[in-house]
């Protein structure tokens, strides 16, 4: 028997073993949770992520615990393939109802009723939110046989999110994006609850009740994150200076930090495209009056699903959305992708964020360099 068949049957068998052994992992059960991972995006909540002191721990031994079998499943009946892709998808305007007017034919504008249809849609097909970091990060946690989908959302409309005031307590207005998604996630807690908007903090953000504070905190201390879309929506396109496109970003993040501080947006949507190409450095990284910034990803508009962050095609810095459907559906939006994007194409979860399992016909497509400490499983 020669080597190779010697590898390829030692990776088979093991996966096997233990498929007929333990209990399958099926898409509708409860996520596990990955927050306690380390990622190499920084941390965004300003707050202190260390062990903490163990001082104070009793003197009295504790008893180790006994490992138990990581359960497994039968590959053959789940098909995972975290090489995939993803769907990152873009959304703009949410409204109560719709009259399309000359210059808004509705393509980026979706009615509560109908964001609602698409929740339960997406659930019962199977998919579950992640959030961008974790995708960045290739910490995908989600059931087995579950597809990963991401929400973005550009520009911080009301229809968005907006608070209200309830018996002297702000919340979420029922009547925008993240109401219903909090609601949904009540129904459906292994839906997830996750989404980052990408915000233009001089403009008008999440018009409603309380302060740009107030509302920006919110959101953070639900888990979203927030990016950055210029303080003003500038056109990139047409910007010809360096030192305006470093103070329209740096001065969003600049605003933020001081609104929820410490925090740091590390993902960037591009408002309307790129810049010349001898300023692109300046969207991914730049500087303005003291105040610097990264981004690990930039957020181009909507055409096509992502690549696996396990893929070698992975190109955080260009990283394609997927347009939501508007009132007006369009060819590529979301609707038509989820009709036209077959299963063995999407990211289908193993259910172990630990392991990325592929099928063997697309082994050729993995960044083994990305893969870290993960275990490759190949059937």
């Amino acid at each position: 028997m020669t080597s190779f068949f010697r590898s390829r049957i030692a990776k088979i068998v093991p996966v096997i073993a233990l498929s007929l052994s333990l209990l399958l992992t099926g898409c509708n059960s409860s996520p596990k949770l990955n927050d306690g991972l380390e990622s190499p995006i920084p941390n965004t909540s300003g707050q202190d992520v260390g062990q903490g002191d163990n001082s104070s721990a009793p003197s009295t031994p504790t008893p180790t615990p006994i490992p138990q079998p990581t359960a497994t499943i039968d590959v053959q009946s789940v098909k995972p393939n975290e090489v995939g892709k993803i769907m990152v998808v873009m959304f703009h305007n949410f409204v109560e109802s719709f009259t399309p007017t000359s210059y808004d034919n509705g393509e980026y504008t979706t009615t509560f009723s109908e964001f609602e249809k698409l929740l339960q849609s997406l659930y019962d097909d199977g998919y579950r939110l992640i959030s961008m970091n974790d995708y960045l990060n290739n910490n995908i946690s989600v059931p087995a046989g579950c597809i990963p989908i991401i929400f973005t959302f550009d520009d911080g409309t009301a229809g968005q999110f907006n608070l209200i005031e309830e018996n002297g307590t702000l919340k979420a207005n029922k009547k925008s994006a993240v109401g219903i998604m909090e609601e949904f996630y009540e129904k459906h807690p292994d839906f997830g609850l996750k989404g980052t908007f990408y915000v233009n903090l001089g403009n008008s953000t999440f018009d409603g009740k309380g302060t740009l504070g107030e509302r920006l905190n919110y959101l953070v201390d639900k888990g979203f994150e927030i990016g950055n879309h210029t303080y003003t929506h500038i056109n990139l396109k047409n910007t010809t200076s360096a030192d305006k496109i470093q103070e329209e970003i740096g001065n969003n993040q600049k605003t933020i930090a001081e609104l929820v501080p410490g925090y740091k947006m590390t993902t960037f949507s591009l408002p309307y495209g790129l810049p010349s190409k001898d300023l692109q450095n300046y969207v991914q990284k730049g500087a303005y009056e003291g105040v610097e910034y990264e981004h690990a990803a930039i957020m181009e508009v909507g055409w096509d699903p992502a690549h696996s962050p396990a893929s070698k095609d992975f190109t955080p810095l260009s990283t394609h959305r997927v347009r939501a459907s508007g009132i007006n559906p369009v060819e590529c939006d979301l609707a038509w992708w989820i009709k036209n994007l077959s299963r063995k194409e999407q990211y289908v979860s193993d259910g172990n964020p630990d392991t990325i399992t592929v099928p063997q016909s697309m082994e050729n497509k993995v960044d083994k360099d990305k893969l870290k400490d993960k275990e490759l499983i190949i059937y």
